[in-house]
């Protein structure tokens, strides 16, 4: 049983900054700022299929995901939580150009909810939860391959 923290902290402006710049890292096309906000131990729970542990398997699937889906970003929703506690409502949007198993190449726009959680120390991110809808799945995977 977790019991509640006597008067919680609010995120810090740090830790704020950290989980903006983890989604960014997408739109930007900069994987390798997931080095500057997660631990080297970070862990993505539960890791996609073919993903390796640690910030390097998310920053694979960023670097193939870009390529295939060059206008991608992550919009942020709604970010809350207490001090090394978060959670973010999020989107992935982007447009589907490319032939993806059971999905074909539409041109159309894709619209994927994310939500996730993070724990946090010292500013940066230590663990990550997450829950997309399954389409996200049918993306990583082929961007993975």
């Amino acid at each position: 049983m977790i019991l509640p923290t006597p008067n919680p902290q609010p995120l810090t402006a740090e830790e704020i900054q950290a989980i903006e710049t983890f989604y960014g890292a997408w739109k930007l096309h900069q994987p390798e700022l997931l080095d500057q906000v997660c631990t080297p131990d970070w862990k993505d729970i539960p890791l996609g299929p073919g993903q390796a542990d640690g910030p390097q398997g998310l920053k694979d699937i960023i670097v193939k995901f870009t390529a295939a889906f060059p206008d991608v970003e992550i919009i942020l929703h709604e970010l809350f939580g207490t001090h090394e506690r978060a959670g973010v409502r999020a989107e992935i949007v982007f447009t589907n150009q490319q032939q993806v198993p059971g999905v074909s190449g539409t041109g159309n726009r894709v619209s994927i909810a994310l939500h996730e959680f993070h724990y946090l120390k010292d500013g940066k991110l230590t663990h990550t939860w997450h829950l997309e809808q399954g389409a996200f799945q049918d993306y990583a995977m082929f961007a993975l391959k």
